[in-house]
């Protein structure tokens, strides 16, 4: 499928994954904009769309947490359109390992304000944009972290805290918006390969069930659920951890 009529919002779209769906839904037509903590990074994955053939396709700076400019990202947007019908929730700080006492404060401060608040506050600033659309969906990167009882990855306890905040939010937020035809998806992968294909290897890479998750079956994933008819509420993936 093709999102030509598709204006796309991606957080912390300046490397690794969020580049990669920025990438993607570019590449299938989709007008993108961007947000990353440093706007140069940002513009650095604007540059390489435009450079990949797209013309459509916007760069911003959003620090998640800082409400300010969430509130400044949403308005820069809205400046370019009058809706927009996908919200990717891309953002959220890592933090790595497993002994609490390793981060210091602000570390732990930065990474739930990244993860948590900044989540809530980006759907909460979009969501007129998203309500003025006639398909509108919410993607949220959760991860396996954010799932009760996981215990099997190295991410730090602020981590889990981040992504059980995100996991409980996308819960309700699915019921409270569904009457009024928004989407609420959520992704929970464990550890996963963050290496983009190139575009002529996108659907050419062999795989098996003992091959790692990777980027581009994520991708894939999104562009499912939200390619779907609208009576279609795919509400969560859960994957299989080998």
């Amino acid at each position: 499928m093709r999102f030509d009529n598709h204006r796309v919002v991606i957080t912390a779209a300046g490397r690794d994954f969020g580049r990669t769906l920025a990438i993607r839904f570019a590449d299938l037509g989709a007008e993108v904009f961007l947000s990353a903590r440093g706007v140069a990074a940002a513009e650095r994955v604007r540059d390489e769309i435009r450079a990949r053939g797209s013309e459509r396709v916007h760069a911003f700076a959003c620090d998640l947490t800082d409400p300010a400019s969430i509130r400044d990202f949403a308005a820069g947007v809205a400046r370019h359109t009058e809706h927009i019908d996908i919200l990717i929730n891309n953002g959220s700080r890592y933090l790595d390992g497993p002994d609490l006492l390793a981060a210091s404060d602000e570390e732990i401060a930065d990474t739930l304000a990244s993860g948590a608040t900044g989540t809530v506050l980006t759907v909460k600033n979009f969501l007129p944009l998203l309500l003025a659309s006639d398909k509108p969906d919410v993607v949220t990167l959760v991860s396996a972290c954010g799932t009760a009882g996981h215990h099997r990855s190295e991410a730090h306890d602020a981590f889990y805290a981040a992504k059980s905040a995100q996991a409980g939010f996308s819960e309700i937020l699915s019921k409270r918006l569904r009457a009024q035809g928004v989407r609420v998806i959520s992704l929970y992968p464990p550890d996963f390969d963050n290496a983009a294909p190139l575009s002529e290897e996108w659907n050419s890479t062999p795989r098996n069930a003992e091959s790692p998750l990777t980027a581009q079956s994520l991708v894939e994933c999104v562009q499912f659920a939200v390619s779907q008819p609208r009576d279609c509420f795919i509400k969560a993936f859960h994957f299989e951890q080998v």
